[in-house]
């Protein structure tokens, strides 16, 4: 019987960037937007404030945008300050390259196992499924789902008694599957 894991957000990411005012280099964003309209163009940004000094920095969505391009939906959004937009466009590529900033997911996600138990079984097959785009190790994450050290996920996996068709070194940040076998 096929399980499944999921990965999930608690709160928004951090957001790694040099602060200019002080040396910190990590600021949090609350979901709030600053929307600009200049005649028929917009600029929206999202604000985050230094975790060091509480400095506001505005990271670009929009810019120069004539008004008619945008969703009546998405303007909603951006007037509401939905924190769910918030953490759709810190998932967004684009977003993050244009401002050059990097995300730390540390504690920030959970891992739902739903309650399971993989160590009952004999063999158990289990799906892991990211609620977003969350850079893992998964064998961090199994080992967290099964109640095991990280040493002995490694030595499950070179004994092939731990199988995925993924690699499970390294980060993920997508959907996988792995067979674990006692």
């Amino acid at each position: 019987m096929l399980e499944t894991w999921v990965v999930m957000p608690t709160c928004l990411p951090l957001v790694l960037r040099r602060c200019h005012a002080c040396a910190s280099e990590s600021f949090r964003t609350s979901g709030k937007f600053r929307v600009n309209a200049h005649h028929k163009l917009i600029d929206v940004w999202l604000l985050a404030l230094c975790i060091g000094c509480g400095e506001t920095t505005k990271l670009t969505v929009l810019e120069r945008t004539h008004v008619r391009s945008v969703r009546p939906e998405l303007l909603d959004r951006l007037h509401a300050n939905d924190p769910a937009l918030a953490a759709e466009l810190l998932q967004d590529p684009a977003v993050l390259r244009r401002n050059r900033i990097a995300l730390d997911w540390a504690d920030a996600w959970r891992l739902d196992t739903g309650g399971s138990d993989c160590l009952d079984r004999e063999v158990v097959d289990i799906s892991v499924r990211f609620a977003a785009r969350i850079p893992v190790r998964p064998v961090r994450l199994i080992a967290e789902g099964c109640g095991l050290s990280r040493a002995e996920v490694e030595r499950l996996i070179e004994e092939g008694k731990l199988v995925s068709a993924v690699r499970l070194s390294g980060r993920l940040t997508g959907d996988f599957t792995f067979t674990l076998k006692r």
